[in-house]
């Protein structure tokens, strides 16, 4: 069983910056690709951002790529999404997911390789 625990969301203006945080309970955490994706009502879950277990590889949606950088911390079984230039259309409630596979380039984007999540954390962009 792995436990998700996101934190770091909040109430920012557009433009400004937030890093979330997500705490991970597994001791085999530095074995799994982890990634983010973000859901608003009435929409499906999105992807946004993913890194290989190792953190040498990372992937992002187009819509956030060149403002979010997504990092991870083996040694405190910690991922991080760095959110800059923020704009109206990323708010969402932003959640960490752990990947099926410890790799898979195939599914890495997708949210059904995806087998625990957490519960999930508020952004908020105002205008």
């Amino acid at each position: 069983q792995v436990q998700l625990v996101e934190s770091g969301g909040g109430l920012v203006q557009a433009g400004g910056s937030l890093r979330l945080s997500c705490a991970a309970s597994a001791r085999t955490f530095s074995t799994y690709s982890m990634a983010w994706f973000r859901q608003t009502p009435g929409k499906e879950r999105e992807f946004v951002a993913a890194i290989t277990w190792g953190g040498d590889s990372t992937y992002y949606a187009d819509s956030v790529k060149g403002r979010f950088t997504i990092s991870r911390d083996n040694a405190k079984n910690m991922v991080y999404l760095s959110m800059n230039s923020l704009k109206r259309e990323d708010s969402a409630v932003y959640y960490c997911a752990k990947h099926t596979y410890q790799f898979n380039r195939a599914l890495i984007t997708t949210r059904l390789s995806y087998d625990y999540w957490g519960q999930g954390t508020q952004v908020t962009v105002s205008s």
